[in-house]
């Protein structure tokens, strides 16, 4: 598989990844700081916010994303993983169900259920080994739920927290769809339908959806 190369939905050649990349082009840097530099940077630049869905390609090319403010985490995968692409660091899509039990009065009123599927995250090749990280959660956000920073070290994977600073449990991994060399929006969508019937008993074929 390839795994560095642009692709239609990881379009690193384009202006708006070059411009995000630019400041690390810096022969001083090792792989494993861009990384983490990059991580950071997507992290907190985009605002997570899980009510925007959209299944059209178009919305997930990165070059789109980077033009946005806020995104949910299969945005923010795309946008980090475009970004390593671009500094020579091999990145993929990897695929998740996760159940939030942190503030979800909104997310079971909007989509009938506290688990979000799929979520996104990033398989990052550094220092020869394949690492995890979840650029979701922005520190914003994170110090709103009272819960800590999800940081990276560039040696061990950053998924999401388990717990709050109180101990109070916070994101549980209930089921691993596994990696994708492309973006599937094709099994995003039909992932979505299966286990967000709210939003899609509705008799159309929206594919645009402001929760």
């Amino acid at each position: 598989m390839d795994y560095l190369s642009p692709t239609y939905f990881f379009d690193f050649e384009s202006e708006e990844i070059q411009a995000i990349v630019s400041e690390f082009k810096d022969a001083s840097l090792s792989q494993k700081e861009i990384a983490i530099a990059l991580y950071t940077k997507v992290r907190d630049h985009w605002r997570y916010d899980p009510y925007n869905l959209s299944f059209n390609k178009e919305k997930y090319r990165a070059s789109e994303i980077a033009k946005r403010s806020k995104g949910h985490c299969v945005d923010k995968s795309i946008i980090l993983i475009a970004c390593l692409r671009a500094m020579g660091i091999p990145a993929r899509m990897h695929l998740a169900k996760v159940k939030n039990h942190i503030a979800v009065d909104r997310l079971i009123e909007k989509f009938g259920s506290n688990e979000l599927t799929p979520h996104g995250m990033v398989d990052a090749f550094i220092e020869n080994k394949w690492l995890k990280l979840s650029p979701t959660f922005n520190t914003s956000l994170c110090e709103m739920l009272h819960v800590a920073p999800l940081d990276f070290d560039g040696e061990n994977d950053a998924v999401l927290q388990a717990f709050n600073k109180e101990g109070t449990q916070f994101m549980e991994y209930l089921e691993d769809y596994g990696h994708f060399e492309d973006v599937p929006v094709a099994f995003m969508a039909q992932n979505a339908r299966e286990h967000y019937p709210k939003i899609f008993d509705n008799g159309t074929n929206q594919t645009e959806f402001q929760l």
